[in-house]
């Protein structure tokens, strides 16, 4: 039998503000990259909830949700460490309040930034993948799904026992 495929699910949040995204600035294999607020979903929450937590985690503040902007699927290798990865990403437009001063960014995360569209599509050669501005682009064309496309079935908090 051969191994299962198995997707790296992830959330990112799009924040727009007067013009300008919050993107994070977080070190990778690669270097210093820029990136959506992003992270893989963790057991137990729903995209929705993962979003919240891993905004939170990077940029010190509380998001807020209110559409699915896209599902995207993408893929990257890193051949000297034997990596194929395929990522699922769901992306969420909101609305994030102030920083908050007593919490720390999340381990990586250099700082936060707020840059305009011109200055994200600059950057392309600092992004930690193409989907940072796909997803910024879609955002920008007005890309809006209601949150209750997602639909989350109550075993993913009390899994089924089966057997």
């Amino acid at each position: 039998m051969s191994k299962r495929w198995n997707p790296s699910v992830t959330v990112a949040a799009i924040i727009e503000r007067e013009g300008r995204f919050l993107l994070v600035e977080e070190h990778t294999p690669e270097g210093l990259m820029l990136n959506n607020p992003a992270g893989h979903l963790d057991p137990g929450e729903s995209p929705q909830e993962g979003v919240v937590r891993e905004a939170l985690e990077e940029t010190a503040r509380v998001f807020t949700p209110d559409r699915l902007v896209g599902v995207y699927l993408s893929r990257f290798r890193r051949p000297a460490a034997q990596e194929d990865v395929t990522f699922l990403r769901f992306a969420f437009g909101g609305s994030v309040g102030d920083a908050d001063p007593s919490r720390s960014l999340d381990t990586g995360i250099v700082r936060t930034l707020w840059l305009s569209l011109d200055e994200v599509r600059a950057s392309r050669a600092r992004h930690r993948s193409p989907l940072v501005i796909q997803c910024i682009e879609d955002f920008v064309a007005g890309r809006r799904y209601p949150l209750e496309l997602i639909s989350v079935d109550p075993s993913v908090y009390a899994p089924q026992i089966k057997g």
